[in-house]
């Protein structure tokens, strides 16, 4: 009889248990997670990173995966502006695989700045990410790549070879710094194909859907407001593989998922009906978005529909440590000096800015923030009605067709 009372228990805690289990309902959906974190835009700052993972607790001290089963999010932009980049990449990969065997999951999303170094814009590369690839062979790798420039310039355009300055090289250095060429090895495939980061790109995604949280790195338009989160993700694939500069498409919209800063509050601001709509077509209560700085607060927009995570992690931004964090108890906010409820009421958010003040009373930005939202300018709304023909909408009022 005892023996029963035992089983039965048992068989009453493992349904329990699987009917508290996450659920993914395809690749990019999942249900039942009980606890999610997600985190914005790094940057190349390895500090900030394993920071803001040990300050969560989804780590411990030697970076290991410590969180069970929960999900953790970053919502793009790891390269650039800072050294660490590689790094960082490395250790989440590692991360992932932690995670998976412990029932949790990594969800790497693409954020512009990825797509960048793969179809080859190094504006905001840093010497010291060049300097993580850089090796024994990488004098000799240079100079050979260095010539072929050459013999390639002198076979389409030979008068213009010819008038090279004399410090021609010496400047081609400078644009050129050892490690440069594994760089392009590593993440651009028109270099090599299997390159590691750029196979590490083409597993992200654009967007993904947990519980009712959509996360995205830029933000959703209403010109892709009709997609599935599947299909943006397949014509950023499609594009980072063609890698073509006059067909970069979604990669390079300033209406695209990794551009788009209209959830954001910027101009062109998007409609609240428009994010309505959004929501609606996923089926979800809000967007989680990173993208836009916000100088150090994970920040609720138009009563929490839109929440913006990037905090300004890296160094060129503040080394601001912040993350989302989602369990059964509601939405929170995340930050060195402790944790505090997200407001869904846009009415609450002074409070909850001076709270936020208080646990980092030496972030000077904060009080800025608190001026603008107190004069009525931190949120603007889109125009309307007179004058409005002088600033641009999202003129959508629900989803169009599909791109």
């Amino acid at each position: 009889m005892a023996r029963s009372r035992y089983l039965l228990f048992g068989m009453l805690l493992f349904a329990q248990a699987l009917w508290a289990a996450p659920r993914q309902l395809d690749a990019y959906r999942w249900q039942d997670v009980a606890r999610i974190v997600a985190i914005g835009d790094l940057h190349g700052d390895y500090d900030s990173y394993l920071t803001v993972l040990q300050t969560s607790g989804v780590v411990d001290r030697r970076g290991r995966w410590i969180a069970g089963d929960t999900h953790l999010v970053q919502t793009g932009d790891i390269p650039d502006r800072g050294p660490d980049t590689r790094r960082i990449i490395t250790h989440m990969a590692r991360l992932a695989q932690q995670a998976e065997k412990r029932g949790g999951r990594v969800h790497n999303l693409i954020g512009n700045h990825e797509a960048m170094n793969v179809y080859g814009d190094l504006r905001y590369v840093t010497e010291g990410e060049y300097k993580a690839f850089a090796g024994k062979r990488s004098a000799a790798l240079r100079d050979r790549y260095y010539k072929a420039t050459l013999e390639a310039l002198a076979g389409s355009d030979p008068e213009r070879a010819a008038a090279l300055p004399a410090d021609h090289r010496a400047q081609w250095d400078l644009e050129h710094p050892l490690g440069w060429v594994e760089q392009r090895f590593a993440w651009d495939p028109r270099w090599d194909p299997e390159g590691e980061l750029f196979l590490w790109t083409m597993k992200g995604k654009v967007a993904v859907q947990l519980n009712d949280l959509v996360f995205v790195h830029g933000g959703i338009s209403s010109a892709y407001c009709g997609n599935s989160l599947e299909s943006m993700t397949t014509m950023a694939r499609a594009a980072l593989r063609r890698n073509d500069p006059e067909e970069l498409g979604i990669l390079r919209d300033e209406a695209g998922p990794l551009w788009y800063r209209g959830l954001a509050g910027v101009q062109p601001v998007a409609l609240a009906e428009t994010v309505d709509a959004i929501l609606q077509r996923h089926g979800a209560g809000h967007v989680v978005i990173g993208h836009t700085p916000t100088d150090g607060v994970i920040w609720p927009r138009l009563a929490g529909r839109v929440i913006m995570i990037d905090t300004g992690m890296g160094a060129a931004f503040g080394k601001h440590i912040g993350w989302l964090e989602v369990t059964p108890e509601g939405l929170f906010a995340g930050y060195r000096g402790g944790r505090l409820r997200l407001p869904m009421d846009d009415g609450q958010r002074l409070e909850y800015l001076d709270a936020v003040i208080a646990l980092h009373p030496d972030n000077a930005e904060l009080p800025k923030r608190r001026e603008a939202l107190m004069a009525g300018t931190l949120d603007p709304p889109p125009a309307s009605g007179e004058g409005a023909a002088a600033q641009p909408l999202d003129p959508a009022v629900s989803c169009g067709t599909a791109r």
